[in-house]
């Protein structure tokens, strides 16, 4: 018997982990551009994300939390200046 925890980390927890990473900055980059496409996306990929993962559920929590900050400065952002929203 050992009592060395198991530290392998599963093929789903990586590609969650990515994902979350992914949609902080795809969310990012919502805040210049077209933020309903954008952001909209970045949502949805964050969502995706709490879903796969259990290792990096923080990071994943962080994801979703930052997208709807994305969303909301970059409607914010994209009416003040007169850009376009979709």
């Amino acid at each position: 018997m050992s009592t060395v925890p198991d530290t392998r980390v599963s093929s789903a927890d990586v590609v969650g982990g990515l994902i979350a990473a992914g949609s902080i900055f795809v969310g990012a980059i919502g805040v210049v551009e077209t933020p309903v496409k954008i952001v909209t996306v970045s949502i949805l990929l964050a969502f995706v994300a709490v879903r796969m993962t259990d290792r990096y559920r923080v990071l994943a929590a962080w994801a979703v939390g930052l997208s709807i900050v994305w969303w909301l400065l970059g409607m914010t952002v994209a009416v003040i200046t007169g850009n376009q929203l979709y």
